[in-house]
């Protein structure tokens, strides 16, 4: 069978990780790096390790380079997102979007692409973040509202972004499930006198500091009774492996819009 040509958009820490991933690792026999694009001129050259080269933006670059590709893993920026897109979507290539920081055009875009091509959006590649997706959507369905949740989540001092995009997307879950609009509910730390805890809310708290690549705990709090779920990432390369595992997963699959959930087969 023949490997699977992977274009990387995005030579950041999590595209680095992700080629570093296909060139060196048992991912390598299954999965072959075709092309890496970068906004960052400095970035220009070969890749360490292998003789592809990194291509930086200019106007029309992705029509010329990326036919040939099987799947685009994009973990870019939110500029211009649209644009490659509609450019997957016209060559008819699969896009697997780690790229945070989606405007609601850019989703529709993304909506609309999925039309004519299957896409994985994840708002976080982790299998263990993924699997905890599934089991805080049951705990919240299963316990009831006489459990209130709250999200805490900490991050490495150089996050730019809070709360992080898979907080959100835990208090998106929790929310679902009861019914409640995530906007609404929402409450970012608490301060002063504050009085009670009402009911109907979901508490998210951000921390901050050190190297911490990624941690989730989602708690339910009821009386005499507490549920902990938690997730902690020790190495980006848990995010590159996702990555990876989704690329392979969505090149076969019928046009549409998925999650890692599909990938996982939890749904």
């Amino acid at each position: 069978m023949e490997p699977v040509r992977v274009a990387v958009n995005g030579y950041g820490r999590m595209g680095g990780a992700i080629v570093s991933l296909v060139i060196n690792s048992e991912a390598g026999g299954q999965v072959e790096l075709f092309r890496v694009f970068d906004i960052n001129e400095k970035l220009s050259g070969i890749v360490q390790g292998s003789d592809v080269e990194i291509y930086t933006y200019r106007e029309g670059f992705f029509g010329e380079c990326l036919p040939g590709a099987d799947v685009i893993i994009d973990v870019s920026s939110p500029a211009g997102f649209s644009g490659r897109a509609n450019m997957a979507s016209s060559l008819k290539i699969p896009l697997v979007v780690g790229t945070t920081g989606l405007s609601e055009e850019d989703r529709a875009c993304l909506r609309k692409a999925a039309e004519y091509i299957p896409c994985v959006l994840a708002a976080n590649f982790s299998l263990g973040v993924n699997f905890l997706f599934w089991l805080v959507e049951q705990a919240t369905a299963i316990l009831g509202e006489g459990f209130d949740p709250e999200i805490m989540e900490i991050h490495h001092r150089r996050k730019k972004d809070s709360p992080s995009g898979t907080a959100n997307r835990l208090a998106e879950i929790i929310a679902a499930v009861r019914g409640w609009d995530p906007k609404e509910v929402s409450r970012y730390g608490r301060q002063g006198i504050i009085g009670e805890r009402p009911d109907g809310e979901i508490g998210i708290h951000s921390l901050r500091g050190g190297d911490v690549v990624g941690e989730h705990t989602v708690f339910f709090l009821g009386d005499g009774d507490r549920l902990e779920l938690t997730s902690r990432i020790t190495s980006r390369d848990a995010f590159a492996q996702g990555a990876v595992r989704a690329a392979k997963w969505v090149v076969g699959q019928k046009p549409g819009l998925y999650d890692m959930q599909d990938v996982l087969g939890l749904r």
